[in-house]
């Protein structure tokens, strides 16, 4: 990595600019933490009694015991952790999850056992991530027409494999 390449590094982490987030934590999970400097997610862990089996093809509720005030003009996304998708075959269902900033109830994960074997979730398991983002709002404006781009109407996989 040349010195160029490190300064532009160390500004893109600069920017990440951290908001307030007040949080309940009714486990006995730590807090949902960043894993390194650069990561958007954060790992989000099962509060379960007891192991949970997932048959193949089974969705379950997990709760988390997390309960977040976000600020207004902000969501949290749930997204599945790539490495409980490969090792596993378990992933989030509805992805990403949205959470929105007036939500106060706790934050549970819908996951799902895609794999051929029955496989088993135990009690502080990371199961998800959550990535905080701003959330616009769209202003429609109606009109006749809409400009004409390059790929137009071309869509679901117009411009081939390669």
């Amino acid at each position: 990595m040349t010195q160029d390449d490190l300064l532009s590094t160390v500004a893109i982490f600069a920017r990440m600019q951290k908001i307030p987030v007040k949080i309940i934590n009714r486990s006995d999970n730590p807090l949902p933490e960043y894993a390194t400097e650069g990561s958007s997610g954060m790992d989000l862990r099962a509060f379960l009694e007891k192991e949970q089996t997932l048959q193949p093809m089974e969705r379950v509720l997990v709760p988390t015991g997390l309960f977040i005030e976000l600020p207004a003009g902000y969501e949290a996304q749930i997204r599945p952790r790539s490495g409980l998708a490969i090792k596993q075959g378990i992933t989030c269902l509805n992805t990403p999850g949205t959470i929105d900033a007036d939500y106060r109830g706790e934050i549970k994960i819908i996951l799902i056992n895609l794999s051929g074997e029955q496989q088993v979730i135990y009690p502080g398991d990371r199961i998800a991530q959550m990535v905080i983002q701003k959330a616009e709002k769209a202003d429609w404006i109606e009109t006749e027409e809409l400009k004409i781009t390059e790929r137009n109407d071309g869509g679901f996989g117009h411009t081939g494999k390669k």
